[in-house]
Order: structure tokens, then sequence, then C-alpha cells
């Protein structure tokens, strides 16, 4: 691995279906890196899905048990971390993000973004009206993850490695 990119972290911020962990996958593969997806940490540490928890123990549970795995996960060097798409909501994490050099805003429309959600009884917070919800979500986070995007690259129309190419001409 090389040096430089070993001590750095590349952390991908966007809404469902932005593509976070897909596009995580890809880029951590090409630079040679850890791939941190801290929804997947919630859950292997929970031992539930989010759905489950957000089920069973609500929202604010959610978004502590989110809050502590971010904040640890965000240590990590060498790594691409993808995170939740509400975990820049809290104001710890978002003071945290201010002060990363690499963090990448994945923007997707809701045309695109419906497809890849499938809006399902995964994502929680889409349930009732999932393109209602969706769009409510991005007029609530935008703001923020212009705010704190060093990068922002469009996921609308394209492959993964399309995203990936694009962002190491960007990083590197």
């Amino acid at each position: 691995m090389n040096r430089a990119l070993s001590e750095r972290r590349f952390i991908l911020i966007g809404p469902p279906g932005a593509g976070k962990t897909t596009v995580g996958r890809y880029l951590a593969r090409e630079l040679g890196l850890t791939l941190i997806d801290t929804d997947q940490a919630i859950e292997e540490e929970s031992n539930r899905t989010i759905s489950e928890i957000f089920t069973e123990e609500g929202e604010t549970y959610f978004r502590e048990l989110e809050k502590r795995i971010v904040k640890r996960e965000l240590r990590s060097a060498g790594a691409v971390i993808a995170l939740g798409g509400g975990a820049v909501m809290d104001p710890e994490i978002e003071d945290l993000l201010q002060n990363e050099k690499d963090v990448i805003y994945l923007a997707v429309s809701i045309a695109n973004a419906a497809p890849r959600v499938g809006f399902n009884r995964e994502r929680p917070l889409l349930l009732g009206n999932p393109r209602q919800q969706w769009l409510s979500l991005m007029k609530e986070r935008k703001a923020i993850y212009d705010r704190l995007a060093k990068i922002t690259v469009s996921t609308d129309n394209r492959k993964p490695a399309e995203v990936v190419e694009e962002i190491k001409e960007m990083i590197l």
C-alpha cells in the first residue's frame, strides 16, 4: 500500500441510494485500503439489523450507537469509511468531519436513488411514503452534505467504477 494513502481516510457521505457502500467497496479495493461501513459495523456490534434497532429501541438509541461507532471509526487510517446517511446530522460528528481532508459527498437524484434502495423496510426512515420521506431527508441534510464535502461526485446514471475513477482523479 502506498504510504501516503495508508495515512489517509476517505469518508463517503450522502443520502440513501447514493452508493456509499458500493462505491466505498470499489474505492477501497482500487486504493488498497480497508472499507469500513458504519451501518454494517452497527449491525455487527448490536447483532441486529438497523431496522430491528429502530423498531425495538427507537431512533434516539440508534443515533447514540451510531455516534459512538462513527467517532471510533473516524480514528482509523488507511480506510474508506462509508457513513450512514444521517450520521452527519449529529453536531459532534459534523464537527469532526469539518476537520477531515477527504470527505466525499456522493450526490444522487431521487430518480436514481429510488431503484437502488427500493424504498423497502430495511430503511426505517423511508417507511410510509418513501419518496416523500427521501425528499424530506434531503431537504434537511443537503446543506450539511454540501458544507462538509471537499469533493462532490454525482452517482446518477453511472457505474461504481466510473464514480471511483472520477474520485481517484481528484484525490491522487
